[in-house]
């Protein structure tokens, strides 16, 4: 059960960067939080997988006043995304041909989901970002405007700084909720039930 569990979490998380990279390397609009990574890139010349990793570390201190309890999955979360972001684009160029684009796009879009279900269905704790919302959310916010306030704030500062917006953000904002919807309960692996003596 430990194996197939930590199997899943490694193999979500790199999915995660895999998927998060397809949108990037799609050029028409990253999801929020990789507007913001984007940006910094941009602004800095610290490659965008990069900032992944220091963003994630550095929401990850925001949890020490929230008391958040972070697990492996949460540590994992920081390291391995932003390695396999950084990995995919030192391999490959932003496509230029639309219909790659596109299918680029969906492509990252639906694996993002996918990559969701599985690490977060590992039950090894949640990345940095999630628990920042969960955290907030614990102290008495709804948790839909804490997420929304989140997004929006992130969002706007990426794309100051130069990170991509486009047709490719409003598909992500609409499109993860529901795929979420799907495959977090598809890959969340249960507790065993202790059998009687």
């Amino acid at each position: 059960m430990l194996l197939r569990r930590l199997a899943q979490l490694y193999g979500g998380l790199v999915l995660y960067g895999v998927s998060a990279s397809l949108i990037l390397l799609a050029g028409l609009g990253n999801d929020p939080w990789d507007v913001l990574h984007q940006g910094l890139s941009r602004q800095t010349g610290i490659g965008t997988g990069w900032w992944v990793c220091i963003v994630g570390a550095l929401v990850l201190l925001l949890w020490v006043p929230l008391r958040q309890k972070p697990g492996l999955g949460t540590f994992s979360n920081v390291v391995v995304i932003g390695v396999a972001v950084e990995v995919m684009l030192a391999l490959f160029d932003q496509a230029s041909d639309p219909a790659v684009r596109v299918i680029l796009l969906v492509a990252g879009v639906v694996l993002n989901g996918l990559a969701t279900g599985l690490y977060i269905g590992a039950r090894f704790g949640p990345g940095p970002r999630d628990g920042l919302m969960t955290g907030l959310a614990a102290r008495g916010h709804s948790i839909r405007v804490v997420r929304t306030g989140i997004e929006v704030t992130v969002l706007v500062l990426g794309a100051l700084l130069g990170g991509t917006v486009g047709i490719g953000t409003l598909v992500y904002a609409v499109s993860i909720g529901p795929l979420a919807h799907v495959f977090v309960p598809a890959f969340t692996i249960r507790a065993p039930v202790a059998q009687p003596a």
